[in-house]
C-alpha cells in the first residue's frame, strides 16, 4: 500500500500549476500586443479596479506601502495601462484608473485565462479537474 506523499507535495504541485498558467497567460498576451505586462501588474490592475483608486487605498488592498504602489503605478503609467487624474471630491487627492488598454489587457487576459483552464480540464478530465 502507498505511503501519502510528504506533506510539501500538495503546496508544490499547486504553485506548479499556478506558475504554469500564469506563465502561458502572459506568453499569449504579449502574442496580442501585451508584452509588456507582468505578473504583479495584473493583480495591482484588478485592485485598481475599473472605478479607480487611490495609492494610498491600492497599498491597503494589496498589502504593501503607499510608495510601492506609487511606483508600481508609475511603472503602469509608463506603459499606458494607467492613469492618474484628480479625484472630482477632493482636488488633493489623485485618483488612479484603468487606461482603455489597460481595460483591454484584463478582459483579454480573463478570456486567455478561460481558454488556458478549458485545456487544462479537457487534459485532466471534470472529476481530476473538479
Amino acid at each position: 500500500m502507498p505511503s501519502d506523499p510528504p506533506g510539501f507535495e500538495l503546496p508544490l504541485r499547486l504553485l506548479i500549476g499556478f506558475r504554469m498558467l500564469i506563465d502561458d497567460l502572459h506568453a499569449e498576451l504579449a502574442r496580442r500586443g501585451h508584452s509588456g505586462m507582468r505578473p504583479m501588474y495584473g493583480f495591482v490592475m484588478q485592485a485598481i479596479g475599473v472605478e479607480g483608486t487611490t495609492a494610498v487605498e491600492l497599498g491597503r488592498r494589496l498589502g504593501i506601502t503607499k510608495q510601492a504602489a506609487g511606483k508600481t503605478v508609475g511603472t503602469l503609467e509608463r506603459l499606458g495601462y494607467v492613469e492618474r487624474a484628480c479625484d472630482p471630491g477632493d482636488a488633493r487627492r489623485k485618483i488612479v484608473r484603468l487606461t482603455p488598454y489597460g481595460l483591454e489587457s484584463l478582459a483579454l487576459s480573463a478570456r486567455i485565462f478561460d481558454d488556458l483552464r478549458g485545456r487544462w480540464a479537457r487534459t485532466l478530465g471534470p472529476e481530476r479537474m473538479r
